[in-house]
């Protein structure tokens, strides 16, 4: 396996091997991160081929620093390019719905008990609910939760209100947090 710098030197270079542990060191991390916006494995392998292509065509301008994260660079190139496909699918659809704001308490609140029952569903079973979320509470949820950028970074790229990214989180916290506690009473049901 190269090192971080040396598979970057390689891609740089078109190096075959390079692009082939580019490839298998990094596509599984961004297919999840692509199935995470997409909500289907599907389109998700879409963005991750134009993820690609457009690290390929970039490469020449990541820049190695000491607090220059390869990997982050390679997932905000998946994010924006996930981000730009639903938009582009979703031209004619509106998916943001405008609504009264979610206190930041509230917001607190529900990320907490999230994460504590999402352990006892396990990963994979919070992933699907993640992907089975509409598409607008899905993207700011990911922006969010995952990627950390705040409502007005949100609200930026989305071209929303920060009110609207902070009810889209709001309500897809509230979504998932009433399917997992579905999940779990069932679970107690069943025991």
């Amino acid at each position: 396996m190269l090192s971080e710098s040396a598979l970057i030197q390689g891609v740089k270079k078109r190096d075959r091997r390079a692009l082939e542990e580019l490839h298998d060191r990094f596509a599984p991390v961004l297919l999840g991160l692509s199935i995470r916006y997409c909500g289907n494995r599907h389109d998700a392998e879409d963005v991750l081929h134009d993820s690609l292509i457009k690290i390929l065509s970039g490469i020449d301008k990541f820049t190695e620093r000491p607090n220059n994260s390869f990997e982050g660079w390679l997932k905000k190139i998946t994010v924006n390019t996930a981000l730009n496909f639903i938009r582009d699918r979703s031209r004619h659809q509106k998916w943001i719905e405008p609504d009264a704001t979610a206190s930041e308490a509230e917001d607190e609140d529900a990320e907490e008990s999230l994460i504590s029952v999402a352990a006892t569903i396990g990963k994979e079973k919070l992933m699907q609910m993640i992907c089975e979320l509409p598409a607008g509470y899905r993207m700011v949820f990911n922006m969010y939760v995952f990627e950390e950028y705040s409502h007005k970074e949100i609200a930026e790229v989305l071209n929303c209100s920060e009110s609207t990214s902070k009810t889209q989180l709001f309500k897809a916290r509230t979504m998932l947090k009433k399917k997992v506690t579905e999940i779990l009473n069932k679970q107690i049901i069943t025991q």
